[in-house]
């Protein structure tokens, strides 16, 4: 009772931190990441020529013999790169970014939530890797393999750099955030929103938004959308998996304790 009446008064104590202390912190935090993020900017705007042919080879591989991608804007030549250079940085301070966040909020959660909030942080940011890794290295050769293939009469195949640039980048968020769903589906059954129960009879109606959703992201080819729906759903019954364990675990936690 003392313990648990002492760590409500330690976050109690921290939610009461007047505001401009609040602020100077936070205004701390976001300076220490624009120094992180200018840090992990600096290599790859050196190297941005460079990181652009990377990142252009799974559209490049594809290209009809003779062809190859252009650019129909004056400064696209520069700015694609260089919002490639930016871009890359975001992606490699990403954990420090989250960790400051962390950090700022931290203060305010109880000892039991911290235990929670920790692994899932290491989850979410670990499971973003994992799907932008797949969509480069799985995705990207499927899709662009398909638009590749088709062939009108009188026209040449040449897609502009900047148009790649932003639909990759697209596909590259989509995927790194459809892999979050084990962590989204813990933190709503962990709040409360949904049980167990509900999300295991909603199944059949979840799987069939997975299968939307990923018909909209992706080109009109059943290759495509079955590899970004399939591992969503996996995603989704190994979420509802670990929310069954660790609810089970909680419920005989506190039956020991009574």
């Amino acid at each position: 009772m003392n313990a648990r009446h002492s760590e409500n008064s330690t976050a109690q104590g921290s939610r009461e931190m007047p505001l401009m202390a609040h602020l100077v912190e936070l205004r701390n935090r976001l300076m220490k990441v624009a120094v992180v993020l200018i840090i992990c900017f600096l290599p790859f705007v050196y190297f941005a020529k460079e990181l652009y042919q990377f990142f252009a080879l799974p559209m490049r591989k594809f290209l009809p013999q003779g062809s190859m991608m252009i650019a129909t804007e004056v400064g696209s030549t520069f700015f694609a790169p260089f919002k490639l250079a930016i871009v890359a940085a975001l992606f490699v301070a990403m954990p420090y970014l989250l960790y400051q966040i962390w950090a700022f909020v931290s203060p305010g959660l109880y000892r039991h939530e911290k235990r929670l909030a920790k692994p899932l942080l290491f989850s979410a940011i670990l499971l973003f890797y994992i799907g932008m890794a797949f969509a480069y290295f799985f995705v990207f050769p499927v899709i662009f393999g398909f638009f590749a293939g088709i062939e009108l009469e009188g026209v040449a195949y040449m897609p502009d750099i900047r148009m790649y640039f932003d639909f990759a980048i697209f596909l590259l968020f989509a995927f790194g955030i459809s892999f979050e769903i084990p962590v989204a589906v813990l933190i709503l059954v962990k709040l409360g929103a949904v049980s167990v129960e509900s999300l295991r009879n909603s199944r059949p109606y979840i799987i069939v938004g997975i299968f939307v959703t990923a018909a909209v992201l992706t080109p009109p080819d059943p290759i495509s959308q079955s590899m970004m729906a399939v591992p969503m759903v996996l995603l989704f019954e190994g979420g509802v998996l670990l929310a069954r364990l660790l609810t089970k675990s909680n419920n005989q936690t506190e039956t020991v304790s009574e």
